[in-house]
């Protein structure tokens, strides 16, 4: 959408240059025999949007590029900087104009041609300056703004509050995934959840599949995002932008977070991985239930439940009820029972945590 913006810009500024410039261009020349239609404005509009947009079509790209970095570098200013930045431009740029005219009554050539045009410049680059560097001063003049300097202290102490609530950036493997929706409702996840318009195309594309699994999950998603936004008590913000120039629905996230400074929630393994080299906050879903597992230590006993064979001889495996899973040593001719083992000991994987045990009465024997 930009690059057609771009375009339709360079379009009309060179039709604009031509409709002007170009019939004066063609009469200075005095070319013998010039055809009436080329002395045309309405010619010369024509040839000069084709001229300049010939000339930039190779720049196009770079000029979007340029484009985009004005429009994050704004994006990332305060309201009110821009607010009272602007206002001191514009006030600069009137000041400027009043001086010319009065200068325009100077018949000196370089007075009254290059004098405006540095005027403008300048006033205005001071406008900005003043406005955007006096923006506290200029907020005490409007009422109930006004702000003792204990009151602007006590807000500087308070930034640091507003850090930790930053926004949260929900994925679609975590909203898929459901354990979000109990975690808010615990109130562990505090702050405002976004939901980016993005991910709720991807969700809605997964609960259209003809796959019938894919499809259950995203229905599941889907179900899951209105219980949050319905029956719990966080605050959910739809984010309706996009980033025309991305196709990764990962690398749009990524870009969401980096405009508005807030954390990716993901259980995304590689997600994680591509947030942690680009600097992104993020919080992983598998990470915090591995840290709320219970801590085992090697010499304690529990009650499981062998079920099933494990990899090697004569192995056991069994569940608790968090998920981690236990291989109890010569536990296959225990399997469908309830026994008693004993920790010996404990494995953290990238995957989570095993354990390895004995049966207590195997234990005793020895």
């Amino acid at each position: 959408m930009l690059r057609k913006i771009v375009q339709l810009v360079i379009l009309f500024t060179g039709g604009t240059i031509g409709y002007i410039f170009i019939p004066d261009i063609v009469q200075v020349l005095n070319i013998n025999s010039t055809p009436e239609w080329l002395i045309n404005p309405y010619t010369g509009a024509v040839l000069g949007a084709l001229i300049l947009f010939l000339s930039l079509y190779w720049f196009v790209d770079n000029i979007v590029n340029f484009v985009r970095l004005i429009e994050d570098t704004l994006i990332k200013f305060p309201v009110t900087d821009l607010l009272f930045g602007t206002m001191g431009l514009v006030i600069g740029l009137m000041l400027a104009f009043l001086i010319t005219v009065a200068l325009n009554s100077v018949e000196i050539p370089i007075v009254s041609s290059v004098l405006p045009l540095v005027l403008t410049l300048l006033f205005g680059y001071l406008g900005f300056q003043v406005g955007f560097q006096k923006r506290d001063e200029l907020m005490g003049l409007f009422p109930g703004s006004r702000t003792s300097s204990k009151d602007s202290k006590k807000n500087e102490d308070a930034e640091p509050e507003y850090e930790k609530g930053k926004l949260k950036i929900l994925d679609t493997s975590v909203i898929i995934d459901g354990r979000i929706a109990d975690i808010c409702q615990t109130g562990f996840l505090e702050g405002t959840l976004i939901i980016p318009e993005f991910v709720l195309e991807e969700l809605q594309h997964i609960a259209d599949s003809s796959d019938v699994l894919k499809r259950n999950r995203g229905r599941r998603g889907l179900d899951i995002l209105n219980k949050i936004q319905k029956e719990l008590a966080v605050e959910v913000v739809i984010y309706e932008g996009d980033f025309d120039e991305i196709q990764e629905v990962d690398s749009k996230l990524v870009k969401l977070a980096k405009v508005m400074s807030g954390y990716v929630v993901t259980n995304d393994f590689n997600l994680n991985k591509v947030c942690d080299l680009q600097g992104v906050d993020v919080l992983n879903i598998n990470d915090l239930a591995n840290a709320v597992k219970p801590v085992v230590l090697p010499g304690e006993e529990m009650g499981v439940q062998v079920i099933k064979d494990g990899k090697e001889q004569n192995q056991g495996i069994a569940y608790l009820d968090d998920g981690t899973m236990i291989v109890v040593e010569e536990g296959r001719n225990y399997i469908g029972k309830n026994i008693e083992v004993v920790v010996t000991s404990v494995l953290q994987t990238s995957a989570g945590r095993m354990i390895f045990a004995k049966p207590k009465l195997l234990e005793k024997a020895l």
